[in-house]
């Protein structure tokens, strides 16, 4: 059985990649995914404003006038530890030394701030590929669906002006048309996309009348967002897919090769039951492939995106109509 596939440019063993998470901080978590399977692995977030909050307290320390910026005992206390860039570095740095899959580094962020200068470090330490996660909530009413789009093209501008290895975008759903918006993204020089990106939403504490915050991990209900626009995007796109958000089983990830992408991303499901996970999803996936007589990744990708399905319509509108109508209510 071939399980190869290519992301990015780069020849995988098999789809499974993790994807951005506390794992990744870990080198001995991180051998653990190797280890199951992993054939690449994508590391946890540097968020600009961690490291705009290093810049600030850096420029702060300068004003002060310390004297000899080289002697380290003229440094404030806070300040002699390492920034947040620099333990980003050493983790890829010892990820890459260590490691004998691909190790793709993860920026997030929503402005073309000097944070992105970081990029070209990341390239010279040896990331093999760079994710760039815009979580951008549009709350600003003002801002119109065009401006949103247009940040996204400019950060991926202002990066592919700073480095050379491929470079993916994490995209959330919430674009007036999906696929327009990757087609965008594939004319200013994307290599490819991760789709989808989970907002975690803010709940209201009923007692104390604060908004707090909770994470909820993904379902593999969260997967099928994903799946349908992978679906229709595979074949009309030229850039590398990637399914994220709800891949807990082998059955979630055949419906995503199915539908066209070249890796499934996993997180949820590892931080929940470990990174065996991973050995059982691929083993399911062999088991699958085998049972229904495909003999590679490369033949099995794709076989049911819109372009291929006995049924195109049921990626569009028609299924919406379909569902209500058969729809019998309980009695």
């Amino acid at each position: 059985m071939d399980m190869t596939t290519r992301y990015l440019g780069l020849e995988l063993k098999n789809p499974i990649v993790p994807s951005a998470s506390p794992l990744s901080k870990s080198l001995d978590t991180a051998k653990k995914l190797e280890d199951a399977g992993a054939s690449a692995l994508v590391m946890y977030s540097l968020f600009e404003e961690e490291v705009d909050i290093d810049d600030a307290r850096f420029a702060d320390m300068m004003d002060q006038g310390i004297g000899n910026s080289e002697a380290s005992s003229y440094l404030p206390p806070d300040y002699t530890e390492a920034c947040h860039v620099d333990r980003y570095l050493t983790q890829l740095s010892v990820l890459k030394e260590n490691l004998g899959i691909p190790i793709i580094a993860s920026l997030n962020g929503i402005s073309s701030g000097g944070w992105m200068e970081h990029a070209l470090e990341l390239e010279q330490t040896g990331a093999d590929a760079l994710e760039l996660n815009v979580y951008h909530v549009a709350a600003d009413i003002e801002e119109s669906g065009s401006e949103v789009e247009d940040r996204y093209v400019d950060l991926l501008r202002s990066l592919k002006k700073r480095i050379s290895i491929p470079i993916t975008m994490k995209l959330s759903p919430q674009f007036s048309s999906p696929g327009h918006m990757v087609k965008r993204l594939q004319s200013a020089g994307a290599d490819g996309v991760s789709l989808f990106n989970r907002f975690y939403q803010p709940e209201i504490d009923l007692d104390t009348l604060y908004v707090k915050h909770s994470l909820n991990l993904s379902t593999s209900n969260d997967a099928l967002l994903a799946m349908r626009w992978i679906a229709i995007l595979h074949g009309r796109v030229d850039l590398s897919l990637a399914a994220t958000g709800g891949i807990h089983t082998c059955e979630d990830a055949v419906k995503m090769l199915l539908a066209g992408a070249d890796v499934c991303h996993m997180a949820a499901a590892l931080l929940q039951q470990g990174a065996q996970q991973i050995t059982t999803v691929l083993t399911g996936v062999e088991e699958w492939m085998e049972d229904n007589e495909y003999e590679s990744i490369e033949q099995l990708k794709g076989s049911v995106s819109q372009q291929h399905a006995s049924n195109p319509a049921a990626f569009e509108r028609a299924n919406y109509i379909s569902m209500l109508e058969n729809y019998s209510p309980r009695k």
